[in-house]
């Protein structure tokens, strides 16, 4: 029984998959290559939380980069996927930057998209973007952001208010594997140092503390305690 719910739900969110493309996109837009459409939010729906760029899917799709760029704009303003930029204060290189994809729903990349093994990290992420969008919405003073600099050091999410950056903050689902901790830690006081913040999160599957780094707090949070506000 337990098993036939969950085929039952995985169905309810293949219809809903299909149904947003073939209302709200193939026949708004007269779609032709359905066909790439379909490899390309499979494919978004495959990788959440990581880089994507249009040129780099050129090669692996084999189509181009004019029409990924177009066909992920149509899944974007269906509310499938969302895209995150990096932080810069140049907006050029905003623009030309990777951007981070993120699924609307994670039971729809659960479904929809192909992995071998469940990666309870990116899923973790993609919880945590959802929930900071939520944010942005409701207050426009708000942007959101990744920050990345020209080492490669990366934060996952940069919470800028008005004209000053606010909060960063990290998400590490697994911190008992100590060269993991120790590289995440490091790219947040990197961050910190950049934008002068005091404070930095790391939000993690149940690790819980708080540590200070020469006057610099991180706190880890548990998940659940971080969408309680606790």
């Amino acid at each position: 029984m337990e098993s036939l719910s969950l085929q039952k739900k995985n169905q309810i969110l293949l219809n809903y998959f299909e149904d947003i493309l073939n209302k709200d996109i193939i026949k708004r837009f007269k779609i032709r290559k359905i066909e790439q459409l379909n490899n390309l939010a499979e494919f978004y729906l495959s990788n959440i939380s990581s880089l994507v760029t249009f040129s780099s899917l050129e090669n692996s799709l084999k189509f181009s980069a004019d029409t990924i760029e177009k066909f992920s704009g149509y899944l974007e303003d269906a509310y499938i996927l969302f895209f995150l930029k990096r932080f810069s204060f140049k907006i050029k290189e905003q623009q030309k930057s990777p951007r981070k994809v993120y699924a609307v729903d994670t039971g729809l990349a659960n479904t929809i998209g192909f992995r071998f093994t469940q990666n309870l990290g990116r899923l973790a992420e993609n919880l945590v973007f959802l929930e900071l969008k939520r944010k942005e919405i409701l207050q426009p003073q708000l942007e959101l952001y990744y920050w990345k600099d020209v080492h490669h050091r990366e934060v996952d999410f940069l919470i800028k208010k008005s004209l000053r950056v606010e909060e960063l903050i990290q998400v590490c689902w697994d911190v008992t594997e100590s060269r993991t901790k120790n590289r995440e830690i490091r790219t947040l006081l990197k961050a910190m140092d950049e934008f002068r913040l005091k404070r930095g999160l790391v939000i993690t599957e149940d690790f819980e503390l708080e540590e200070d780094f020469n006057g610099k707090k991180i706190k880890y949070t548990p998940l659940w305690k971080w969408f309680l506000g606790c």
